[in-house]
């Protein structure tokens, strides 16, 4: 996108069908039609069909999730720049709904793991078999899917939350010496419930610190609970995907092209640097932090239909991405100090970027 560059992977529009996904490099891509919000012309550019493809898997989303769009288009943004996310709520305002939702918008496959102190890391990674009468075989376990859902993340042993690291990562799980692939696009959404804690093992900061976004879901305002309790649409179960994997590959790289100036990154560096030298912080936002904030805002600016970020791109985003990879003193969390606050601070102090720079 920047500097109007081409890009093998382009989004074009296809007249009345609406919007169409090419990848000159992967042929097995080909044109995939979607029905957008609005018709689109032509001649629009590839960070407005972009947009439009956005728009459309948001549609499919909230089909599920009523009444949330902020957090569904959180969750996209997070997707689609192919992290890893995390939802702290109290139960039964449908995170697992979420996770689900998402796996049918990108029509992939979908894996669950539900976190329990018995369970193993060969649980969920996989293991080797042997056979009595001689052979092998590799069974993989449910990380082998596009959306895994690893729902209260927390309950299960530092040991099996071990097991994750390596495919968060890497994408990739090593089984017996040997490490296999994990389809993509891989993005895994882990629940935990803040309220009971009694008997959970808290995530170390490494494994937070892995996590693209952290979000919140919250109850639903008085209207969309109604339409819930009226029978709304649960899922959009029976319907044929508007998306498949390879579609969204092509999604997620012609994201990576929105350009994004120097003097926005030397901005980041500069709020990423504030938190760590806060009083309140004993441990602030990672180099690994600031990387995600550049994959997240680059495809936040292209879902507005820009193939440019611009400042206030890294405020909308500043706390889902860097909130959870802070840490507080404990006379900070005694205070009732939060995160949030430490950003605010942040932000505050660095140095405004010029209006019209991007």
């Amino acid at each position: 996108m920047a500097g109007g560059s081409p890009c093998s992977c382009q989004l074009a529009a296809q007249g009345d069908a609406g919007v169409a996904v090419e990848d000159d490099e992967n042929p097995a891509v080909g044109r995939y039609r979607l029905r957008g919000r609005e018709r689109i012309g032509s001649d629009v550019g590839p960070a407005t069909a972009f947009a439009a493809a956005f728009a459309r898997m948001s549609d499919v989303v909230e089909e599920t999730i009523i009444g949330k769009p902020g957090a569904v288009r959180l969750a996209l943004v997070c997707l689609l720049a192919e992290g890893h996310l995390l939802i702290e709520d109290v139960p039964g305002v449908g995170k697992t709904s979420l996770a689900r939702a998402l796996a049918t918008a990108v029509g992939g496959t979908w894996g669950r793991i539900q976190f329990t102190p018995d369970l193993l890391p060969t649980d969920i990674t996989g293991t080797l078999v042997l056979h009595p009468g001689g052979g092998e075989e590799v069974r993989e376990g449910p990380i082998f899917a596009n959306i895994v859902l690893c729902d209260e993340v927390n309950r299960a042993s530092p040991k099996t939350q071990s097991a994750l690291l390596e495919v968060m990562e890497e994408r990739q799980v090593t089984i017996d010496r040997d490490p296999r692939p994990v389809p993509r696009p891989f993005v895994v959404v882990a629940t935990q419930n803040p309220v009971e804690m009694a008997g959970t093992y808290p995530l170390p900061e490494a494994q937070l610190d892995r996590f693209l976004m952290r979000i919140h879901l919250g109850y639903p305002d008085h209207d969309a609970e109604v339409r819930m309790l009226r029978g709304a649409p649960a899922s959009a179960t029976g319907a044929a995907p508007p998306f498949d994997p390879p579609t969204v590959q092509a999604l997620i790289r012609q994201a990576e092209t929105t350009h994004i100036a120097d003097s926005i990154l030397s901005h980041i560096v500069t709020i990423a640097d504030a938190t760590r030298n806060h009083p309140l912080v004993t441990l602030g936002v990672s180099p690994r932090g600031g990387k995600a904030m550049v994959a997240a805002t680059r495809v936040y600016a292209a879902a507005a239909g820009r193939d440019y970020v611009v400042p206030d791109d890294i405020r909308a985003l500043a706390v889902p991405v860097f909130g959870h990879r802070i840490l507080l003193t404990p006379r900070a969390e005694l205070d009732g100090v939060d995160p949030a606050r430490v950003l605010d601070d942040a932000l505050a102090t660095a140095p405004m970027i010029p209006t019209g720079v991007h």
